[in-house]
């Protein structure tokens, strides 16, 4: 694995139980004792996580995720998915992101980047989400601007909706939205379980210069309760290999460029 996808499998062994040793890095992930401990070196930095003799503690959140976020389906294609959205945005952009496995996902992907991640006067990266949990990620880089939209805490999924959220929407211009979706139907479009949820993501992706879709191919030839905007608001979508080539096609005649993630 990469340096990015090194540092990013560290936080998921200190996510574990809050505590992680240099030793324990050295086995699970097969690298040098130096490697181990430049990496718990490189977080530490970037305030990921706390230093401590021969490992490291996580940073304490005042928040805990709901049941969706910590049993994710499909995380391995959701974590490719997130990489290929991420190849998208070049360094200084605004983009928006919902709620949801997928989003945070991505936003996991810009976070291990390191021309986003280096120090500069300015930040390198322009976020706005309606995701609480997305927005306490990014709270913590510095080098990463955080717009949250305000609105009603939605129980289930940590988003906001509402009319305040709209508001802010209103009032901003995104170079990408990047928008996750229960499901992807070629005829009816995206569609998802909640009219509130649905609605915020339709704006989202309406003040977007780039409007992508994002979602496992376990989604597509699905159907959920609300449309997500209008026919033709979203230009691409990225799936996994799991897609068939039948569906891809299907997609494709609908106007949908089709990136498959590998």
């Amino acid at each position: 694995m990469n340096r990015a996808e090194r540092l990013s499998a560290v936080l998921d062994l200190l996510a574990e139980d809050g505590q992680l040793e240099v030793d324990a890095i050295v086995e699970r992930l097969e690298v040098s004792p130096a490697t181990a401990r430049r990496d718990l070196d490189a977080l530490a930095q970037q305030q990921l996580l706390t230093r401590t003799r021969g490992g490291a503690v996580a940073h304490s959140v005042a928040y805990d995720l709901p049941i969706r976020y910590k049993n994710q389906q499909n995380p391995d294609a959701k974590a490719a998915i997130a990489r290929a959205a991420s190849a998208l945005v070049p360094r200084g952009a605004v983009i928006g992101l919902c709620g949801g496995t997928t989003a945070t996902a991505i936003a996991d992907a810009l976070m291990s980047r390191a021309d986003i991640m280096e120090p500069a006067p300015d930040p390198s990266l322009t976020v706005v989400t309606n995701a609480i949990n997305i927005a306490m990620q990014l709270a913590m880089r510095p080098q990463i601007k955080t717009v949250v939209t305000g609105g009603v805490v939605h129980a289930r999924s940590y988003e906001l909706v509402g009319s305040y959220t709209d508001a802010v929407l209103a009032s901003v211009t995104l170079d990408f939205a990047f928008i996750g979706v229960n499901g992807i139907d070629p005829n009816v479009g995206p569609t998802s379980h909640d009219e509130r949820e649905a609605a915020v993501n339709a704006l989202m992706a309406a003040r977007a210069t780039h409007a992508v879709l994002v979602a496992d191919s376990s989604k597509i030839d699905k159907r959920a309760f609300a449309a997500i905007g209008p026919p033709r608001l979203f230009t691409t979508l990225i799936t996994d290999a799991g897609a068939t080539e039948e569906q891809r096609e299907r997609l494709a005649d609908r106007g949908y460029d089709v990136i498959v993630a590998e």
